[in-house]
């Protein structure tokens, strides 16, 4: 039987959202605009966890918090915009459970939904909390991931893309799917999905310029290969060694549009190089020597 949890949001983005990944976590969800509503649907039916935004128009989400725990111990998430300790231990002492901060990585809230629930005995079975490909091993719950056996170092979005893509094997997704699906963004620059994903190649490729786990699909997008896809593609290098040389300076097979540069690099906002001078030419990144510019 899955758990059932209630979203109090009155913003319809972050509400959207968060009922999204809650969904495809595995929950029955239910959403409420503001404290009234949550109240009574709460005494029509109680839910297993209350997810709580603090700043709710009307009824604030403390007093929500307080009425709900006055008719049960129903566990609460608070989420709000509100950072400062005042603000957290008060939600804290009135019943609150947990504590997420706005701005906030969906996949984070979901997976402290999942602890506050596990405490209580009424999280839903899942056989995602373990992730393996390869070498790499992912314990979702705890939050760490290792490689052979060695604990990687992963950023909070790192860790999100990592997780994503290895419950999504042998699947291409573009910058945008990306973006929507790991972090929840329906808009920003697509080269901070880049910048993400040459991070990770440098964690768990063993040669990051020449990647065979988290792979590059020209003009599409990115996707996680397993070994005997990375075996394949090697054979393909052996016996075509020119054409795979020749690909190495094309432009990012990820966005076709962007100017050419070296393979698999991170992209325009990826780079914290200084620019070149004016009158030399050549990417100082490559390595080769500017030739000076035709001056009149």
């Amino acid at each position: 039987m899955t758990s059932t949890v209630l979203v109090v949001d009155d913003d319809p983005t972050v509400a959207e959202v968060v009922v999204d990944y809650l969904r495809r976590a595995g929950f029955t969800t239910a959403h409420a605009p503001d404290g009234p509503t949550a109240l009574a649907m709460a005494e029509e039916s109680l839910p297993d966890l209350v997810v709580l935004d603090l700043m709710l128009p009307g009824m604030d989400g403390l007093e929500v918090c307080r009425r709900l725990r006055r008719r049960a111990p129903v566990p609460v998430v608070m989420l709000t915009a509100l950072g400062e300790e005042s603000d957290r231990v008060l939600g804290l002492e009135i019943g609150a459970d947990d504590y997420v901060t706005k701005p906030f990585s969906p996949r984070e809230l979901v997976l402290r939904v999942r602890s506050v629930l596990r405490r209580v005995g009424a999280a839903p079975s899942t056989a995602t909390d373990l992730l393996r490909h390869g070498d790499i091993e992912i314990d979702v719950a705890a939050h760490r991931a290792t490689r052979a056996g060695r604990e990687l170092s992963l950023t909070a979005r790192e860790f999100d893309l990592l997780c994503f893509l290895l419950q999504h094997p042998g699947r291409v997704f573009s910058r945008e799917e990306l973006m929507h699906e790991v972090w929840g963004w329906s808009f920003g620059d697509r080269s901070t999905v880049t910048v993400h994903v040459r991070r990770l190649r440098e964690k768990i490729e063993d040669d990051p310029a020449a990647p065979r786990t988290l792979v590059t699909v020209w003009g599409v997008g990115y996707r996680l290969d397993s070994a005997e896809a990375a075996e394949a593609a090697d054979s393909v290098r052996s016996a075509d060694p020119v054409g795979m040389a020749d690909a190495a300076g094309a432009a990012d097979p990820a966005d076709p549009a962007e100017p050419p540069r070296p393979a698999d690099s991170a992209g325009p906002a990826d780079s914290a190089l200084p620019a070149h001078s004016p009158g030399a030419t050549a990417d100082p990144a490559s390595g080769a020597s500017p030739h000076p510019s035709t001056r009149p």
